[in-house]
């Protein structure tokens, strides 16, 4: 191309803010053949120093994304909008109701490219019909044009963003079905992956869930532009689940400036997401771009296949409740309102367990769940205790909350992920079913929860998954990054079958946890019980070894009934 008709991929910038970044510097290598070199100099920041360099590596990794034969293009927004090159006015160009509210962050944008942004994202609402709720465009509009030589690049760039369907492969969220169940899926991962950075939020805030609401914005909206341009360079390689690491390392060193900070105090959720979001504006004082992908990488999470699983069971969860479309903001309210029924004293009443301690209980439960009210399905204090009427009880409900109080005030439990009217297809022979999701716990001298044992120690299962399939040749081990709890056991090939003895039950006794010894076993009265270390949670265990029941109770999660 001739020196005069070179593109300025800057035209949109403030070069003052943009630090040490080239501007004039020959770019460099644009293609890529080999995928993982493209990985690694994507992860390593190659292009972080020539601004040409990112944006002709951007156009070709946008331009190879497999979307919809039908796809408005670059010719389409000037036929709509032009592409006029002077100051446009954001107020003509007001931005449509599936933005949410959410502002346009400018980085290190001109001021006049505000008006920029508003025109591509009127022009995206006008062309993409499907998209009834995606939060996150005005900032990847945003960082999109930082790149673009013009308006109507911009607009095709992020077109082919959301209108990519190739298999497996998700960028952007676009309806408030996928949305709110990526916040879900998000807290599944937060609990599971960073456990002292969630107890910190559960313990600051009311509301847990909307808290994590804004885990999408604190990647693409509250972050450095340095930061978020490292964050789309991965993003544009390795696809969604780059947000998820980011946003869980955000929530990792959040906790550590917390922790610094001294003891927390309990506030309404509003508070938390603003000192959240404070911290995340000001990160780059602490934690460099290098420091945050590093931490980001160095979390063993699942493949890209199992969090679409996980997001899969996420969205049937929504479905299941009418939840699909964006809540008006008194359908939220009362929404929000239902799920602190768990933990809120007014409301809650257990004779084993108070409000708080419930509290603490359902932040270990999947989030999917925790939309749920609490609901009472058995007491021996009502019902009497029968088996048969803990059976009759609590069979439909999946999946379910057990709670003991023995006779020395000793209280632990269960959450138990699957129906207990699958005892029945083992016939009169006791047989265990469940999947990973199922996890004991004590609540004194203090709590504590014991998940599987072979989220901790994946080398006790094979690698190949029934029904899951392989990217590449199965090795002798399993990839952490390959478990999924949610899955039955039968999913795994496990080299130790005592690791998948989850909850099994007849006429004659209720076990949870197998091998050498049971995390609890209850007799057919309901009365008496033992409890002891065991190969599917590792746990200590949970009160005195021998004990007898005070009182058992089991919890259901009410619109979690199976049908």
């Amino acid at each position: 191309m001739a020196a005069e008709e070179k593109e300025d991929f800057g035209v949109f910038v403030d070069w003052s803010q943009m630090g040490d970044v080239s501007r004039d510097a020959p770019a460099g290598k644009a293609e890529y053949k080999d995928p993982k070199e493209l990985k690694q100099h994507a992860r390593s920041g190659q292009w972080a120093k020539n601004h040409t360099q990112r944006a002709l590596v951007y156009r070709q990794l946008i331009k190879a994304l497999l979307c919809r034969a039908v796809t408005a293009d670059a010719a389409v927004y000037r036929d709509i909008v032009g592409n006029s090159s002077s100051k446009r006015n954001p107020a003509n160009f007001p931005l449509p109701e599936f933005v949410d509210g959410a502002a346009v962050p400018l980085y290190c944008l001109k001021p006049e490219a505000a008006g920029s942004v508003h025109a591509i994202i009127s022009c995206v609402a006008g062309e993409f019909p499907d998209v009834s709720h995606c939060p996150a465009l005005p900032a990847v509009v945003a960082l999109m044009l930082h790149w673009s030589p013009d308006e109507s690049q911009c607009f095709e760039a992020v077109g082919r963003l959301l209108a990519c369907n190739e298999p497996g492969r998700r960028m952007l969220d676009q309806t408030f079905l996928a949305y709110q169940s990526s916040c879900m899926t998000f807290g599944d991962l937060a609990h599971k992956y960073c456990p002292a950075a969630h107890k910190l939020i559960v313990a600051a805030a009311t509301d847990v869930l909307e808290v994590y609401a804004d885990w999408q914005r604190w990647v693409l909206g509250d972050l450095p532009f340095s930061h978020t341009a490292r964050v789309m360079d991965v993003f544009l390689v390795e696809g969604y689940k780059v947000l998820y690491r980011v946003a869980l390392a955000i929530l990792k060193f959040y906790r550590k400036h917390k922790a610094a900070g001294g003891a927390t105090t309990q506030q309404d959720s509003a508070g938390v997401k603003a000192d959240i979001q404070a911290y995340v504006r000001s990160i780059g004082s602490s934690v460099s771009p290098d420091k945050l992908l590093e931490k980001a990488f160095s979390i063993r999470l699942f493949s890209r296949k199992e969090i679409t699983l996980l997001q899969l069971a996420n969205e049937k969860s929504l479905q299941q409740k009418g939840i699909t479309v964006r809540q008006k903001s008194s359908d939220l309210s009362l929404r929000r309102r239902n799920v602190q029924l768990a933990v809120n004293a007014e409301n809650f009443c257990s004779e084993i367990v108070s409000a708080k301690e419930m509290k603490e209980i359902w932040s270990w439960i999947p989030e999917r769940f925790a939309l749920c009210q609490p609901q009472l399905l058995f007491t021996t204090s009502t019902h009497g205790c029968s088996l048969n009427r803990f059976y009759s009880h609590c069979e439909g409900y999946e999946p379910t909350l057990l709670l003991i109080k023995t006779t020395d005030r000793e209280v632990c439990g269960a959450f138990l992920s699957t129906d207990w009217e699958e005892r029945k297809r083992g016939g009169n022979k006791l047989s265990y079913f469940g999947t990973g999701e199922c996890f004991v716990f004590r609540m004194k001298p203090e709590m504590e929860r014991y998940e599987w044992v072979v989220i901790k120690h994946p080398e006790l299962a094979n690698s190949a998954q029934a029904g899951l399939p392989v990217e590449s040749p199965p090795t002798s081990t399993t990839d952490p990054a390959q478990l999924s709890p949610f899955l039955a056991a039968r999913h795994f090939h496990l080299n130790a079958r005592n690791t998948s003895m989850f909850m099994a039950g007849n006429v004659d006794s209720i076990i949870i946890g197998g091998g050498d010894g049971n995390a609890l076993y209850i007799d057919s009265e309901l009365n008496h019980g033992r409890t002891g270390r065991c190969a599917t949670f590792d746990n200590p265990p949970l009160c005195a070894e021998s004990f007898q029941i005070t009182l058992l109770e089991v919890w259901g999660f009410q619109d979690a009934m199976k049908t």
